[in-house]
């Protein structure tokens, strides 16, 4: 049923160019317009176009604004210079993850916090919970849309709708206020594929307008619009995370190899003590990237096997278009975390070999 679905300010130029739309966290949302294998090749080679306004934006201000945000994630947020932004964790008291987020420091004393689709109920209400009185907090999702333009042509058609120099020069996870095809737009050089690009902030009545611009002035660039699909084979091939999949409630950030946006040294915040306890302690499991061996796609929840056993279950899974290769991530036991490492991935009841390698599979 999509009638209980929600719909972004973008739905119709979806319905337009042909995508094939899906449910998604909660949203009706494209997984696909041409097809996930070239929408891909795409971003790799030219670029592409995402929607990708279903994610959580919060607008947090206020003096102490990024001393309260600090408070509640795992990286060191008051190192954030004005137009500066990092990627972290936000986790519970007992260390575990409850999302991962962008932080960008937008001025002096405003932060925009992004988190996944699926978590924002939940992130808005921890962080309402903690912040304290002397800052405010608006759940700015409902009035934003958020285009991420990704791929080595990126910047070029940046500067082909009217993008000024300080903003097509930004480097890589910085943030800027500027006009785009005669739009202001908070405008940051972040993405979620392994590709250079930026992700676009606008108002929604903006957004068809931009995303408009952006395909006509991208059309000599190559670019192609781009759905859910090509999204999760593009971060799974350059190794970030997938809320819910790689990462979760169940996991903290050491056994998912994110230890290093834990910053234990860098002043309290939730979960400190009990983080501390976990990096003490040894090492049950560890999320692992694996190729297959074998004929087959691990997907999803498959059972990864050794010695005929049960050891782990597979997080994502797919094909790897740029690397030519299956591939996927679990978690395994220590020991069998080394590279190199045979493992089986259990293929409707057939056990089909994989290799444990290094990640990400795909570094541009």
């Amino acid at each position: 049923m999509t009638e209980n679905l929600r719909e972004t300010a973008l739905i119709h130029e979806h319905e337009t160019l042909g995508a094939r739309l899906v449910p998604f966290a909660g949203w009706r949302m494209p997984v696909q317009y041409k097809g996930i294998k070239s929408e891909h090749e795409a971003v790799r080679t030219r670029a592409g176009l995402f929607d990708v306004s279903h994610m959580g934006e919060f607008l947090i201000e206020g003096p102490r604004a990024v001393a309260a945000i600090h408070g509640l994630v795992t990286n060191d947020v008051s190192k954030l210079a004005v137009g500066q932004a990092l990627y972290t964790l936000c986790c519970d008291d007992a260390g575990y993850i409850l999302d991962d987020l962008i932080v960008y420091r937008l001025e002096g004393d405003k932060v925009l916090v992004v988190c996944n689709a699926s978590n924002r109920g939940k992130i808005a209400a921890h962080f309402e919970s903690r912040l304290g009185d002397d800052v405010s907090f608006e759940d700015a999702s409902d009035r934003w849309a958020l285009l991420a333009l990704q791929g080595p042509n990126a910047a070029a058609i940046m500067r082909d709708v009217g993008a000024p120099a300080a903003l097509t020069e930004l480097a890589p996870f910085r943030v800027a206020k500027a006009e785009v095809a005669g739009i202001e737009v908070w405008a940051a050089r972040t993405g979620y594929t392994g590709e250079d690009g930026f992700e676009l902030f606008c108002a929604n009545e903006n957004a068809v307008t931009l995303w408009r611009a952006l395909l006509s002035e991208g059309e000599p660039h190559g670019l192609e619009p781009v759905g859910l699909g090509a999204r999760d084979t593009l971060r799974l091939e350059a190794r970030l995370m997938l809320y819910g999949n790689d990462i979760s409630e169940d996991t903290h950030p050491f056994e998912a190899g994110l230890g290093w946006v834990v910053k234990l040294d860098a002043g309290d915040f939730v979960g400190r003590s009990a983080l501390q306890a976990l990096k003490d302690a040894s090492l049950e499991r560890r999320l692992v990237g694996f190729e297959m061996a074998g004929r087959g796609i691990a997907r999803h929840g498959y059972p990864i096997v050794a010695d005929g056993k049960s050891v782990g279950t597979v997080t994502s899974g797919s094909p790897g278009p740029t690397v030519g290769k299956n591939i996927g991530l679990g978690y395994v036991p220590k020991v069998l975390s080394r590279i190199g490492t045979t493992l089986g991935v259990e293929i409707r009841g057939k056990v089909v070999d994989a290799v444990v390698v290094r990640t990400p599979f795909y570094k541009r």
